[in-house]
């Protein structure tokens, strides 16, 4: 295993775990606050949205280079 192998994965490891640690962040945020379903709902739409356009970014990178 290269170098630029063990970053690469152990980049996606870190990240994934990153967006699931703060995930979690958004969910327990919206049970503390007893923000209800539309809430809950909007909380993760909002503050999910940074996130997204990572993993989007992600993808279309990863399609250009194919």
């Amino acid at each position: 295993m290269t170098i630029a192998q063990f970053e690469s994965i152990s980049l996606t490891l870190c990240i994934g775990g990153l967006i699931a640690y703060m995930m979690f962040i958004i969910y327990d945020l919206a049970k503390k606050s007893n923000a209800g379903k539309l809430g809950m709902c909007v909380l993760f739409s909002a503050l999910g949205l940074g996130m997204c356009g990572f993993i989007t970014k992600t993808i279309i990178v990863w399609v250009m280079d194919m």
